[in-house]
């Protein structure tokens, strides 16, 4: 499809995954489900694929499935030897304690009901939770894969329907498009700089304080 060529001309590692089809999003798996993930861009590239070969829909969402779990899988194992420590650093003790508790309340929900959320609802934290937590990893992969299948087969029939006038949609607009999500890619690294270098440090609870306060 000549559209879907213009949208991806200028951006090299687009084309070059969208060449390798299915086993591509893999790739986008693994990338997406890091502690650096890409924010719809799995979903994007299944649209893209699947208006190019509409009859190949549940094809490409068994591979997005596939590269969803394997990618959460790799965060998952990560996270599970660097332990409660290194996981209250990336995301903050009192976010970390929101996300335990979630898990208390019933972590194979949590899993499914968050890998069917779209962006922009924070994956990583989840899977890194399930990790941290030593949940199962025959349940941790069942819920991933149950949630993440849901999502990516209805996404992949959705875009064996509309993915022709969400493609033409987007080649009038890519443009716009991709300097927003530059953006806000700048607008969000400039905010985590700034939390962990300047906000969190200043605002973390004093332990003398709270000692003298128990006392």
């Amino acid at each position: 499809m000549q559209v879907i060529g213009s949208i991806l001309s200028g951006a090299g590692l687009g084309r070059w995954l969208l060449g390798l089809g299915g086993p591509g999003l893999i790739v986008v798996g693994l990338i997406d489900n890091s502690v650096i993930p890409i924010p719809g861009g799995m979903d994007l590239f299944v649209i893209l694929l699947t208006a190019h070969h509409p009859v190949w829909w549940p094809y490409y969402g068994a591979f997005a499935t596939a590269g969803a779990v394997i990618g959460g899988y790799v965060t998952y194992r990560l996270a599970k030897k660097g332990g409660k420590e290194g996981f209250e650093k990336k995301i903050g003790k009192r976010r970390s304690q929101k996300v335990y508790k979630r898990f208390e309340k019933g972590g194979f929900s949590t899993i499914v009901v968050g890998s069917i959320l779209p962006p922009p609802f924070p994956m990583v934290p989840v899977l890194m939770a399930a990790g941290v937590m030593q949940y199962s990893r025959k349940k941790f992969l069942g819920a991933l894969a149950l949630g993440r299948g849901i999502r990516f087969f209805a996404v992949a029939f959705l875009g064996k329907i509309y993915g022709t006038a969400i493609v033409g949609w987007f080649g009038r607009y890519y443009k716009t498009f991709l300097y927003v999500m530059i953006a806000a890619g700048v607008a969000g690294g400039v905010g985590a700089l700034l939390y962990f270098k300047w906000y969190r440090p200043n605002h973390r609870p004093d332990p003398a304080g709270e000692s003298r306060k128990a006392a």
